[in-house]
């Protein structure tokens, strides 16, 4: 049974509950800016010109300054022709993926994908595939054995959110070319994050930006590394005109706020100024990384500031949990059904903002905790 804990605090990197304070590794606040100066001051300016919600859809009256900005600045960032926003990493997953492939395609998926991509697979009535997880081979073999005319589809995440690993999106959007697929990458964990300047997973990998590849296809969310709320898809401009006349969680639902847009164009800003954040979050990852790894902690090939800890047994996992908790340590235990049996976890969610005396206390107990449950 999961319970809801109630913060009486911003998302910081220190979290108020009931009275008393935790640090906070639960979060995909990465750069902390869900509390930048920059990003309220944006907010609250764009609630005093336009108002509190944005009244209507889209395609109604619900389009306002702030939106296109965003939707801009965004293109520019991803270095894409056009973009546009979606009100939540799911809305657009479950949108997106159906205005891609119809009952008479196949989508091909990895089997750790998040739920919402496998829920847009659903909702399309497409063939589903589903590849081992990071497995070319296997999926190579399934496009080899689809029937050459059919409308393909390769889905993945970029960072996987529970395993904090990589997509192989170099040797996947090979195969898109090779076979006539489109490749959507779910870039939620990866944009802001990953790639020299922190524009995603594309950039990492040096691959080619949307405006040059319709094959590549970008979604990307706005509630994690940029610190607000709502999503985007990114690419060519006749996909985007595309999308804004056929996927129904963009034309049938009222826009986002204008001061959400208004703040995840104040974060990209902020991105672009302050690359020390990144930094930061970077140089915290591998202090951790390899302080775990010393522990003999198995933290699942992960790549990234999302940093697993296995302990393959949902009350084992738990009681770690609830040991780091009385350490004043928020650390969750992931267990089925977001994972598979025999993985559960801990998920240990760096951010820019921890001072170095919360990752200490975050290592002791990890050590202690560890030690008590028979794990190192």
């Amino acid at each position: 049974l999961r319970t809801l804990r109630s913060v009486a605090s911003g998302q910081e990197a220190q979290l108020l509950i009931d009275g008393q304070w935790y640090a906070n590794f639960g979060s995909n606040n990465y750069l902390g800016l869900a509390n930048h100066p920059d990003l309220k001051a944006a907010s609250a300016a764009a609630i005093e010109q336009y108002g509190v919600g944005a009244g209507a859809s889209r395609l109604i009256t619900g389009t306002m300054a702030p939106h296109e900005a965003c939707e801009t600045a965004l293109a520019a960032f991803k270095r894409a022709e056009a973009a546009v926003l979606f009100n939540s990493g799911y809305a657009a997953n479950l949108g997106l993926i159906p205005a891609l492939a119809g009952p008479d395609g196949v989508i091909f998926a990895d089997r750790a994908n998040h739920a919402s991509l496998f829920d847009g697979c659903r909702v399309s009535r497409a063939q589903l595939k589903i590849y081992r997880h990071r497995d070319v081979e296997q999926l190579g073999r399934l496009l080899d054995r689809s029937a050459p005319r059919a409308t393909k589809l390769i889905v993945t995440d970029s960072v996987f959110s529970m395993d904090g690993d990589l997509a192989p999106l170099p040797e996947l959007l090979a195969l898109a070319h090779r076979h006539g697929a489109r490749l959507l990458v779910d870039d939620a964990h990866g944009t802001g994050v990953l790639g020299p300047t922190g524009r995603g997973a594309c950039e990492h990998f040096n691959l080619a930006p949307s405006a040059h590849d319709e094959r590549l296809i970008q979604m990307g969310t706005l509630s994690k590394a940029l610190g607000g709320f709502g999503a985007f898809v990114a690419g060519p401009r006749a996909l985007i005109a595309y999308l804004q006349n056929r996927c129904r969680t963009f034309l049938y639902a009222t826009a986002l706020p204008p001061a959400v847009a208004a703040a995840a164009t104040a974060a990209l800003a902020v991105l672009e100024r302050e690359p020390e954040r990144r930094d930061r979050l970077w140089r915290h990852r591998r202090r951790c990384a390899d302080a775990l790894s010393r522990m003999g902690c198995d933290l699942m090939g992960s790549e990234t500031p999302i940093l697993p800890v296995r302990i393959g047994d949902p009350a084992r996992a738990l009681a770690v949990s609830d040991a780091l908790w009385r350490r004043h340590c928020l650390v969750p235990a992931i267990r089925p059904p977001t994972v598979p049996k025999r993985t559960d976890r801990l998920r240990i969610s760096l951010m820019a903002t921890h001072r170095d005396e919360e990752i200490d206390r975050l290592l002791a107990a990890l050590q202690d905790a560890g030690r008590q449950q028979g794990l190192i």
